[in-house]
């Protein structure tokens, strides 16, 4: 019986320590929040934002359209802090974005096709098939 007390005080004891560690956890967080936003530029939050690809696409659209991409960079900064866009936007979303405002984004393109266990680009794969006949 005094085994199965003291089991029951050290569960207590644990239980209240792991309720104050969560609680001191929870008045920590707010106060860092707001700190890592407002030193957050635009383009940060936006990147932070992005998938797959979608930093290429973004580079591509400031190398292209400068002023445009910036404007539209604030724009997308203000909707992921107000969390009305709180999905990750990969490579063609952040893409079809751009093409769907009038900004025909650029992308280098490469194709590439298995030959013999390697893959090469197709330009390689037609040349060297020209130099064969």
């Amino acid at each position: 019986m005094s085994e199965d007390s003291e089991l029951e005080k050290l569960k207590a004891k644990r239980l209240a320590e792991m309720q104050q560690n969560i609680s001191s956890q929870k008045q920590e967080e707010p106060a860092k929040e707001p700190e890592k936003k407002e030193t957050k530029n635009p383009r940060d939050v936006v990147a932070g934002f992005l998938g797959f690809r979608g930093e290429e696409v973004l580079q591509n659209a400031e190398n292209q359209f400068p002023l445009e991409t910036k404007s539209i960079i604030v724009q997308l900064s203000q909707l992921i802090k107000t969390g009305e866009l709180n999905e990750k936007m990969d490579g063609g979303q952040l893409l079809s974005l751009f093409r769907s405002i009038g900004l025909n984004v650029r992308m280098n393109t490469k194709i590439n096709v298995e030959q013999d266990g390697k893959f090469v680009s197709l330009s390689d794969k037609i040349s060297s098939k020209n130099n064969d006949d």
